[in-house]
Formats: structure tokens, C-alpha cells, sequence
């Protein structure tokens, strides 16, 4: 009796997820989250209340790539600063770049601001492109079924659920699309601290008005906030900037035009899943419509 009730107890505890995954950020771990279902276990590296920009690789990181079968990175060099050290570390061959491990988002969509050159002189800018898509619900989608697919390619015997939730998270982002763009619609546009919000604005078909940052990554001077200011004197919109940004810049420039700022986040919180990046999204619209 014993024994069986040893192998029952082993049986009721073996995992029920195929895919060890690891998300480089809280956007990508909720699409992992929700095109893989059960069948995957995720765990996010980046935390969303830090700049992804900016973090270093670390222990935990590799401990956490060492086991992926499956990594799901931003890419476009979002992750450039610490994600190379971090795989190399993990010694992994499954989530090399190249493997059918290794997932970039970017890669599955067209991107904003491509062509730009790679000169250090120009801030820290993204030679192949923006790589801020998570903003965008509709590219979302168009990753979540690439997603779909390559997560099929690795676990076969759970293709069909891998794509029926692609499809239906898909189905969500195209629903809700005309909401949400009559809902922004009459806004002036934004001024945004770093270019991190530019595919919503693209997506909902708002402007950019300009940048806290005079160049990517370079904190902001007294003479381009004074020019910035003089530019949009007499206008409307609004000052976003993300909560681990320092808001000293966008609260200046807000004074002195008499416009709102907002501080919003880039991610959901983590361990989210697509309800919470809907609000994320629902969130920036309404804050956007404030700009009329």
C-alpha cells in the first residue's frame, strides 16, 4: 500500500506544463502566458518597474536560462545590454539566436524607425528598428501567432491549443481596435520621454509631438525642454513618461505648456495575463483622450 501510495503522490506531482519558458520582460511573459495555456511554465526576467535597457545579467538569470527550452526575447537590442551575457552564462544550446529555442518579437513584425544609423553620437538608438512593439495590440497579435507556431514546432502534441489561443487573444486585440481608436480619437498627441510609446501612437494614428530625451538615452537639458516648450507653445496634448523614468523634465515642460502628464508603465505587472495588458492598453488610451 505503501508503494502505491508513493507512485500516486509522484504521479499527482509531476508538472502538467511541456514548455519551460523564459520572457526577457512582463509583455512577452503574458503572451507566452497566453498562447501557451497550461502546457507552459514561464518565468520574466525583467522586472516591468525596471528599464529594460538598463538592467545586467545576473545570477538568477542564468539560473533561469539554463532550463528553457524556450526563450522569448523582445529583441531588435532592447535586451542587448545583458541578455548575450546572461545566455552565454547559461550554457544552454536550445535558446541560442538561431535555434528554435530562441524567439525574438521583433522579428516577427514590421518595425517603426528602421535605417537609423548605429552612431553612438545619436544617443542610443536601435539600428534595426524600435523595438518597443509591446505597446502595439495589433502587432501583439501578429506575434502571439508566430509565437503559436514556433511553440507548436517544440511541442507538437499541443499544437491545436497553442494556436486556438493565438487566434482567440487575436480575435480580443481586433475587437477591441475600433474602441479603442474612437476613444483616442480628437487627441492632440503626446510628448513622450523616451520613444518607448510610439507604436500605440502609430497604432491608434496619434502624433509624436516630441521627446523629454534630445537624443536616445540622454537625459534632458534646460536649452532642449526651452526649445521643445517654445515649439509647442499655444498647442494641446499631454506628457507620458514611465515611472522609472526621473520626471523632472516632463513635470517642467508640462508646466510651462499648462498641459497634463501622466506617468504610465510599458508592461503589465508581472505574471500578468492578457486581461491585464488589455487595461494596460485601455489605460494609455484614456490617458492619451485627455490630450483634446
Amino acid at each position: 500500500m505503501r508503494a502505491w501510495a508513493f507512485l500516486l503522490l509522484s504521479i499527482a506531482t509531476v508538472p502538467v506544463w511541456a514548455l519551460e519558458v523564459v520572457a526577457t520582460t512582463a509583455s512577452m511573459g503574458m503572451l507566452a502566458r497566453t498562447v501557451g495555456g497550461p502546457q507552459v511554465r514561464v518565468t520574466e526576467l525583467a522586472p516591468p518597474e525596471r528599464d529594460a535597457h538598463q538592467l545586467q545579467a545576473r545570477p538568477s538569470m542564468i539560473r533561469a536560462l539554463r532550463d528553457a527550452q524556450l526563450l522569448v526575447a523582445v529583441g531588435a537590442e532592447l535586451e542587448i545590454g545583458w541578455l548575450p551575457a546572461a545566455i552565454a552564462g547559461a550554457a544552454n544550446p536550445a535558446i541560442q539566436p538561431g535555434r528554435s529555442g530562441y524567439f525574438e518579437a521583433a522579428a516577427q513584425v514590421p518595425l517603426l524607425e528602421t535605417g537609423q544609423s548605429a552612431d553612438r553620437a545619436h544617443g542610443d538608438v536601435h539600428a534595426v528598428g524600435n523595438p518597443h512593439v509591446n505597446l502595439d495590440p495589433m502587432r501583439m497579435a501578429s506575434i502571439a501567432r508566430a509565437l503559436a507556431m514556433r511553440m507548436a514546432q517544440l511541442e507538437a502534441a499541443s499544437a491545436a491549443g497553442f494556436h486556438e489561443r493565438a487566434r482567440r487573444f487575436a480575435d480580443e486585440v481586433a475587437a477591441r481596435a475600433p474602441q479603442w481608436r474612437a476613444r483616442a480619437a480628437g487627441s492632440a498627441g503626446a510628448v513622450l520621454h523616451h520613444k518607448d510609446g510610439l507604436y500605440l501612437l502609430d497604432f491608434l494614428g496619434l502624433p509624436l509631438l516630441g521627446t523629454i530625451e534630445p537624443l536616445p538615452g540622454v537625459p534632458p537639458t534646460a536649452s532642449h525642454l526651452q526649445a521643445l516648450a517654445q515649439r509647442l507653445a499655444s498647442s494641446k496634448g499631454i506628457v507620458i513618461h514611465a515611472p522609472y523614468q526621473m520626471p523632472a523634465g516632463a513635470q517642467k515642460l508640462a508646466e510651462r505648456l499648462a498641459w497634463p502628464v501622466a506617468a504610465l508603465p510599458l508592461d503589465p505587472a508581472a505574471g500578468s495575463d492578457a486581461t491585464a495588458y488589455f487595461a494596460l492598453i485601455d489605460r494609455w488610451v484614456d490617458t492619451l483622450a485627455l490630450a483634446r
